[in-house]
């Protein structure tokens, strides 16, 4: 039933950014940049935490949800180092992440051939 949630709802969150990149006249860019808010806004009004419960990596995986670990890693590392939480926190949690698309971004890079 895991599978299934996920399948559905980061379907579902994938579709609607599709979706206002077609409907609305944002640039993917933009529209980038508004899932991550929504899902750090979301994640911040304790909108979020049970839709990852729900869905695990359909939730996770999608944009909403780095916006999503921003905001969680941003709390934790303000309740364990106070206001200087703020600077390190959604870092320090986002940056395995962002080292994994680096790496496998170069990778990629190393082995494609480029289109002339």
């Amino acid at each position: 039933m895991t599978f299934l949630w996920a399948f559905l709802v980061g379907g579902a969150l994938s579709a609607l950014a599709q979706l206002v990149v077609d409907v609305a006249r944002l640039t993917p860019a933009q529209t980038l940049v508004g899932f991550v808010v929504l899902g750090g806004v979301a994640s911040l009004l304790g909108l979020y935490t049970p839709l990852v419960r729900l869905a695990g990596a359909g939730a996770t995986v999608p944009l909403t949800g780095f916006g999503h670990v921003l905001v969680q890693g941003t709390i934790a590392d303000i309740a364990r180092n106070g206001w200087l939480g703020i600077f390190s926190g959604g870092l320090e949690a986002a940056a395995v992440g962002v080292t994994v698309a680096i790496a496998f971004s170069y990778l990629v890079a190393l082995l494609a051939q480029p289109k002339a």
